[in-house]
């Protein structure tokens, strides 16, 4: 299987060489018979997404059939791997995630190349850029990260088995998701760039990459938060965040993604910020390179990353390119951005997007720097300095504390200048229940003036409330607007008002998800946690409830010999449930992994961690967390999902209805 494996990477490879020759040649030539060369190299596109699919379908077939001869199968697999995690051995190493996101760019290009008659100029030459990306990622499976390697001296029985913090179901969806929002980033990538080439008129290319963006951010946006789900549930440490490397490369393109789908409204309504926008769609590509490169060249410590390897000198060379070659058409055709219009006053709405932007900016500049600044420290001073949560905590807790102001006023005010009547009218009531929230919120015993996380809780829930109800006052406003013409509720009207612009309301329900997570992120600073060894019928008391171990045992598995305890929980003298955390010890990889138990309602998570027994006394050890409102953050997803979904769907056609023509009355008498 080994040998059609690699039979078809190479088959990939000179394909792609094809088309970004070809497609060159023809577009270079634009004479008799280019319009020929260019049909066979998008036809060689199509081919390598065939190829790599067959190679794809050869690894994860050698995973179900255990073929250990391949190497790549022998240190991610073994005979008593549940199937679901045979199948996510595709991506669960280097070699097998490299080639996944082969896969899914060639998927990608497949798309875009189908859809070529849209505009065949502009088509053929993101076609061109997206094949040169293919190339590089091709090179890698070909000559520096082969997943069809072949063991060598005798053929090893089992293997040594998935990482066992990789078996956990998310983990069968979390790196799709997350590479479909890396890989996704390459196609507005390819028409920006293809834009900039050909001098295009016009936005089209920004109509044509708003919704690949918009779908991209969302895929990125999923595998963000079912990355921090996984790390909830499976590390065992409370915590879902921990402003770790490859988090962190992952937040940076969904930044300046983010400001991309925001600031591109202002060149769509009056033509400004063209080189702005064409740089964050370059940098969100290069950042998501970024973050690939960071998983796999060991710069950076990280439970995330994989082994560290050479082809990071693949990745700097690959990044240095793509920049070079950006700056080399940007300064060339750099006259085709101009602006056709300037902004005109601070209370507007396009001031409110270039804010947003800034901010969304500084996040990601302070992200990339304490990521990389135990790199930049071991060159400067020879001793490698890594900054915490903290550092992170510092400047981003601020900066989104400024970002959801601004998402409140934003969609109070009006392209070009909005008179401060208006601003003060529409804004005064979402205020006064702001304020009326952090004075009930200090009321109920939270303390602002007492620590600083417990004054950015105040201000964070408060502020969420502030855009709740102005988003709120947005849909019933224009629904009642339709409601006086239609004689619908308000709820139908609200619903008809959301179909006749469903990127704008679908971009407030984003928003509403965005601040319901944000509710979730505010009670981190309540958390508690206590660490207990428990036997038979011992007690441990934490917030409200009071824990007791009924027993703990021992099980034997195929894969994996499990310990657990059983502990009942209490509120008052009432049981209110049974939790059981867990501790695995994976035979094939010879690792321990962590299934943490937990009780989770909107109020707080009950979050148990079986440490381990103690060898001395043969008890298991406990550890407890009560997390105030960790739930908040699931649903908020789930919400910007739905926001995003809404915003994809093309606008309901305004029904006109054509009005009778009018009969010209005859004077009476006439004709007798």
């Amino acid at each position: 299987m080994s040998q059609i494996g690699s039979f078809s990477l190479l088959l990939a490879l000179a394909l792609s060489v094809y088309s970004v020759v070809a497609g060159l040649i023809a577009l270079l030539r634009r004479g008799p018979g280019s319009e020929r060369l260019s049909e066979t190299a998008r036809r060689a596109g199509i081919a390598t997404f065939a190829a790599v699919v067959l190679a794809a379908v050869v690894l994860v077939t050698a995973a179900f059939n255990d073929d250990f001869s391949i190497a790549y199968i022998f240190h991610h697999s073994n005979r008593d791997l549940p199937a679901p995690y045979k199948f996510a051995t595709l991506w669960s190493g280097q070699e097998g995630s490299l080639l996944f996101w082969s896969l899914l760019l060639a998927s990608y290009g497949l798309v875009l190349r189908l859809r070529h008659k849209n505009d065949p100029r502009l088509f053929a030459h993101a076609s061109v850029i997206i094949a040169c990306v293919q190339v590089f990622f091709l090179l890698l499976l070909n000559f520096a990260a082969h997943p069809f390697a072949v063991m060598q001296g005798s053929l090893p029985q089992d293997g040594n088995g998935l990482n066992p913090l990789l078996q956990y179901p998310e983990m069968v969806i979390h790196p799709p998701m997350l590479y479909l929002g890396y890989v996704g980033f390459t196609v507005p990538f390819a028409f920006a760039l293809a834009a900039l080439v050909m001098r295009y008129p016009g936005e089209k290319w920004i109509h044509i990459t708003r919704r690949w963006t918009m779908v991209t951010w969302g895929f990125l946006t999923c595998g963000i938060f079912l990355g921090a789900h996984w790390a909830y549930s499976v590390l065992g440490w409370g915590g879902y965040w921990g402003w770790d490397p490859v988090e962190n490369a992952s937040l940076m393109p969904w930044l300046t993604g983010t400001a991309f789908l925001h600031s591109v409204m202002m060149q769509e309504k009056r033509g400004m910020l063209k080189i702005w926008n064409m740089w964050l769609i370059f940098s969100t590509f290069l950042l998501s390179i970024f973050g690939t490169f960071l998983t796999r060249s060991g710069v950076v410590s990280s439970v995330h990353a994989f082994a560290q390897s050479s082809i990071g000198d693949w990745f700097t060379s690959f990044l240095a390119l793509t920049f070079a070659v950006c700056v080399f058409f940007f300064v060339k055709n750099r006259s085709h951005l101009q602006s056709e219009h300037k902004l005109e006053s601070l209370v507007s709405r396009e001031s409110s997007f270039l804010f947003n932007n800034l901010l969304l900016l500084v996040a990601c500049f302070t992200v990339l720097w304490g990521t990389l600044f135990p790199v930049l420290s071991e060159w400067v001073q020879g001793t490698k300095v890594t900054v915490g949560p903290p550092f992170f905590n510092r400047v981003n807790v601020p900066v989104a504390l400024l970002l959801l102001l601004l998402t409140a006023i934003g969609p109070l005010l009006a392209w070009r200048k909005t008179s401060v009547e208006s601003l003060k009218r529409n804004f005064l009531w979402p205020a006064i229940g702001a304020l009326a929230t952090a004075l009930l919120l200090t009321a109920f015993g939270m303390r602002p003036w007492k620590d600083i996380s417990y004054l950015y809780s105040v201000m964070t829930i408060s502020l969420s409330v502030l855009v709740a109800l102005t988003v709120i006052s947005e849909f019933i406003r224009g629904g009642r607007v339709i409601g006086r013409h239609t004689g619908q509720n308000l709820f139908a009207s609200m619903v008809q008002l959301a179909h006749r612009n469903t990127r704008r309301y679908g971009g407030y329900i984003v928003h509403f998800g965005v601040i319901v997570i944000m509710i979730g992120f505010a009670g981190a600073a309540f958390n508690q946690e206590r660490e207990k060894e428990m036997g038979y019928g011992d007690k441990m008391a934490i917030g409200t409830y009071t824990l007791v171990c009924r027993s703990y045992t021992q099980e034997d598995k195929p894969n994996f010999a499990s310990e657990w305890a059983i502990i009942d929980v209490f509120k008052g003298w009432k049981q209110i449930d049974t939790l059981y955390p867990e501790r695995r010890f994976f035979k094939a990889s010879q690792q321990t992994s962590t299934i943490v138990a937990n009780r989770s309602s909107f109020k707080e998570d009950l979050y148990l961690v079986y440490e381990g027994l103690n060898q001395d006394t043969g008890r298991p050890i406990i550890k407890v967390h009560l997390n105030p409102l960790v739930m908040w953050i699931w649903v908020g997803v789930w919400v910007m999902i739905i926001g995003t979904v809404i915003a994809l769907i093309p606008n309901a056609v305004p029904v006109r209805v054509t009005a009778p023509a009018r009969v010209q009355a005859q004077p009476v008498g006439a004709g007798d």
